[in-house]
């Protein structure tokens, strides 16, 4: 560890404010497709479990639905310090795993399709118009958890992502490209976390 991670690292371990219990990291197809881009994933895993995440969500924004089959593959493989769960296009069961990565699953197609489950309950009589609440969309939701913090790396933009999930997240954008992405680049988004008031849409 360098110099300066190693300040980041002592301020952030000083500091009486929290940390992010759930991780949120936003990538693309082709963040996932530059030499050594799975191996700083598996990194990023390593760096948000021993700063105290429970949950850690990866999103992969897919442009090209051809390389979504690869890249699963290459995401199914990946080593993490907990249980990962992979899901994509097509998946409705819920990723309940500590390490969740949703790869071209994107947020309205996500939503519609609780919405439609919602629907086949009520007119299956299993649940009355009255009852749907927050609650109720959350159940039929493949990534459930909201996340603390949302890291997005290259550019200031979300694309479709986890569009219910992360309403009260807390965004850090970095110019920081991910095939640049070190853990100095990681601990300034949880200082920076740290150094925020959370106001919970208040």
């Amino acid at each position: 560890m360098g110099l300066y991670e190693r300040y980041l690292a002592v301020r952030l371990r000083r500091s009486d404010a929290t940390l992010p219990e759930t991780v949120a990291l936003v990538i693309t197809e082709r963040d996932l497709l530059t030499e050594g881009a799975y191996a700083t994933l598996e990194q990023f895993f390593e760096w948000a479990v021993q700063y105290g995440a429970e949950t850690v969500v990866v999103y992969v924004s897919v442009l090209d639905e051809e390389v979504v089959s690869t890249l699963r593959r290459e995401l199914d493989g990946l080593r993490a310090p907990r249980p990962v769960a992979v899901r994509g296009p097509g998946d409705e069961a819920a990723a309940d795993a500590p390490v969740q990565i949703s790869i071209g699953l994107g947020g309205q197609a996500e939503f519609a399709t609780a919405v439609g489950k919602l629907v086949a309950d009520v007119d299956a009589g299993t649940l009355a118009p009255e009852d749907i609440d927050e609650a109720a969309v959350e159940e039929h939701l493949v990534f459930p958890t909201a996340p603390d913090l949302v890291v997005k790396t290259g550019a200031e933009r979300l694309s479709d992502f986890m569009i219910w999930q992360s309403v009260y997240s807390e965004l850090y954008f970095t110019d920081v490209n991910w095939q640049n992405f070190r853990k100095r680049d990681y601990l300034r988004a949880l200082r920076d976390y740290q150094e925020r008031q959370r106001r919970f849409g208040r």
